[in-house]
């Protein structure tokens, strides 16, 4: 997985470290957070997964090819965002928005 905007590096230490203290910078614990990922059609499934039983809304894009996937969770802390982030990264092809 990677980020819009994001170079080569989303298993590099230091930019976790960096977007943890953005999302404590920018957010009050706990918080609805908002997950935007984009994925190949067949991989939304496992995409999906990563949610468990929250909901999430799918759409397609126009040739089918791709999905987007947005979730609102509640999350505790810094660490819950990026445990799902680090958890969608496993997924071939997802790119976070």
């Amino acid at each position: 997985m990677r980020f819009i905007n994001q170079p080569e590096a989303e298993n590099d230490e230091a930019w976790w470290e960096r977007f943890r203290e953005l999302l404590d910078d920018q957010n009050d614990w706990p918080t609805r957070y908002t997950f935007k990922f984009i994925a190949p059609s067949d991989t939304v499934e496992d995409l999906k997964g990563v949610f468990d039983d929250h909901p999430v809304r799918v759409r397609e894009s126009s040739k089918g090819n791709y999905m987007s996937v947005t979730a609102h969770l509640r999350c505790e802390t810094s660490d819950d965002v990026i445990a799902i982030y680090e958890e969608a990264s496993d997924i071939e092809g997802v790119i976070s928005l």
